[in-house]
This record gives structure tokens, C-alpha cells and sequence, in this order.
């Protein structure tokens, strides 16, 4: 701590100051790993500290985002502010809660006995998703819906609801989370069950698109070596719109400046795979950015997307490389460090 700080009170309205939080998820679920990466990346002495919160998922994150107070980020869905226009007590939403980046897809994994191949062939059958609140619970539902498929819908969390298929009590399970997701990934299956697969229907949501499991994936789950179609859905990290020139909006101001800064750190092998899909300036059909984030965005616009420069730095390696991730991520940034001294160079 910095040798001004004396006091009890000054040391309280540093670390207050300099801490922003963001609501996750369940105990080992992706965005409570997420969010681990934001905190360890990020976290910088008294200057910034991300505090991650555990939360049920993104249905139940809106809300905590509209309304707990000290909750400043959360990861929400792509067909999140659709959910909360349908809660009649709210007004504004689309003022209050805008997003920082859209990060990852979010895919839609249906676990059923061998005998149903297609998802329609659950209608009318008991199906669990998930606790009351996740992310599961209201996209789930939602893609359920877009695909005509009516269901008898149970609340309960994945190891029970995994428990009750195995005993026969259910007749399937659904996880909308982004792959691979551990506590599937864990499940014995046997030759009893499988993942189904899900088409992809004029009638769903634009929120969703079209995406597979594969058996990298999911050896235990994906029979043979054809992928398994599915959708997805965008997760994002949303923000709470505080007043422009408020003390939290400056937070959040120091919370971009070092996301988007320091972004390239999220890429390494110890980090979530996850983060290598994000592309940093990719909109949100239906969203506003966060203002502190567009005018990043804008300032640095000509540097390009990481997601962007990964794919031009692996097109131009010989395509006999060795697939080492250590070796690919340091040979990256040492080519992103020369092609942006070359960019300052060129500026003078």
C-alpha cells in the first residue's frame, strides 16, 4: 500500500476507490472462471482490483446488475435485455444496463437417453434447467420455445438433475454454457446417453445462432466423430450505465483502460480457451456500448481486434508449426510487440 495511506479512513477510501466488482457464477462454472481471470490479470495494488462475486448465472445477473448496490459488471446474454422488456415492473432498461465487449458464444447442450436424436422428439417429457434464475433457466427455456417444443420444466441444479436422468426420473438435462463445460464433461454416460442434436429454426430468436459439440468437446457424450448441431448464444459483459463524471463511472473508466489494455494477457495458455474467441470491437444487435468503451475503441481503432491479430499472426506461420499453446502464445507476442513498434514508428 502507498506510504501516504496512514489511516484507517484513508486507507478505506483507497480501496473503495480503486475496486470494482462483477457478478459470475456458480461455484466452477465458466463465468465464475472467467472472471477469476479478470481478477488475476487485472488486479494492480491500490491502482484497480477486480472483486468477483459468485452468482447464479446470467438470468439472475440482470437483476443483480439493475439493482444490488456495489455490483458494477456482470456477464449477461445477447437475449438478456429481451428478457428483462418482458418484466413489466421494470422501465429504461436499455438506458440502465449497457455492455463493455461481447465475449463468447454460450452453446445450448441437451443430454438425453440414446433412443431421442432430435430435440423435438422431448416434447410433452419432464426436462430440467437448471436452478431458478441461471442463465439456463431463461435461455433454455427461451431456445425451447423458438423451437416449438413444449416441455414439463424442472429447476434443479446439474449434479441432481444429472442423478435424475441416470434413475430414470427425467428424460433429459440442459445446460446453455460454454463449452466444454466441466460437470458435463464429468458425467459417466455409459451407452445410455448422448448429446442430441438441435437444428437451427427460422422461428428462434436473432440472439441465437447456429454452433456444434464436437468429441474433442466431449469424448464421453458425442458418438462417433460427426459433431453435434446446436445454438448458441453471445455472452457479454455488461455494465451498470452510472452517471457520466460519478465516482463509480471513473472506476469503471480505469476498469476499460486496463481490460482493453491489457487484453492480450487473457490469451495465455493458462487462461480460459474461451477468451481466444473474443473479438473486442464486435457490436450487439440491440446494445449500447458502454460510452468509456466506444471511446477506447475509437481511440485505438487502427491497432485492430486481438482476435484479429491472432488470426493474421497464425496465417502467416508455416503450416508445419509445432501446436505447442507456450510456444504459439509467446511466438505471438513477440510479433505483436515488433508489428506495434513498427505502428509507432510509422505515427512519427
Amino acid at each position: 500500500m502507498r506510504s501516504e495511506v496512514t489511516t484507517e479512513a484513508m486507507l478505506s477510501e483507497t480501496m473503495n476507490a480503486n475496486t470494482v466488482s462483477v457478478i459470475t457464477g456458480t461455484p466452477g462454472g465458466t463465468y465464475f472462471r472467467i472472471g477469476a481471470d479478470i481478477a488475476f490479470v487485472l488486479n494492480d495494488g491500490d491502482k484497480i482490483r477486480v472483486l468477483p462475486i459468485l452468482g447464479k448465472g446470467a438470468g439472475e445477473n440482470a437483476y443483480d446488475l439493475r439493482f444490488l448496490k456495489g455490483v458494477d459488471l456482470g456477464f449477461v446474454r445477447t437475449d438478456t435485455l429481451d428478457q428483462l422488456r418482458q418484466d413489466k415492473r421494470l422501465r429504461d432498461v436499455d438506458q440502465r444496463i449497457h455492455y463493455i465487449a461481447k465475449l463468447f458464444n454460450d452453446e445450448l447442450h441437451v443430454i438425453a437417453p440414446k433412443g431421442i436424436d432430435d430435440v423435438r422428439q422431448l416434447a410433452g417429457k419432464r426436462v430440467t434447467f437448471d436452478v431458478k434464475g441461471s442463465g439456463t433457466d431463461y435461455s433454455g427455456r427461451a431456445m425451447f420455445r423458438g423451437l416449438g417444443i413444449e416441455v414439463e420444466a424442472l429447476n434443479v441444479d446439474q449434479p441432481t438433475a444429472l442423478e435424475m436422468l441416470r434413475k430414470g426420473e427425467v428424460e433429459a438435462v440442459v445446460s446453455v454454457a460454454a463449452k466444454p463445460v466441466s460437470v458435463l464433461a464429468g458425467f459417466e454416460p455409459g451407452d445410455r446417453f448422448h448429446l442430441v442434436t438441435i437444428p437451427y429454426l427460422d422461428t428462434l430468436s436473432e440472439a441465437y445462432v447456429p454452433a456444434t459439440l464436437t468429441g474433442a468437446d466431449y469424448p464421453k457424450l458425442v458418438d462417433g466423430g460427426r459433431p453435434v448441431e446446436t445454438l448458441a448464444v453471445g455472452t457479454i459483459l455488461g455494465v451498470y450505465n452510472h452517471s457520466k463524471g460519478s465516482e463509480r463511472y471513473r472506476k469503471l473508466e480505469r476498469f476499460v483502460a486496463a481490460f482493453f489494455g491489457q487484453f492480450d494477457k487473457f490469451l495465455a495458455p493458462q487462461r480460459h480457451p474461451k477468451w481466444r474467441e473474443v473479438n473486442l470491437a464486435a457490436s450487439v444487435v440491440g446494445w449500447t456500448r458502454f460510452r468509456p468503451a466506444q471511446d477506447w475503441l475509437d481511440a485505438h481503432r487502427d491497432e485492430g481486434a486481438p482476435q484479429a491479430e491472432i488470426e493474421r499472426f497464425l496465417s502467416e506461420q508455416p503450416q508445419d508449426v509445432a501446436a505447442d499453446k507456450e510456444q504459439v502464445y509467446q511466438a505471438y507476442l513477440k510479433w505483436r510487440r515488433a508489428r506495434q513498434t513498427s505502428l509507432g514508428m510509422a505515427r512519427r
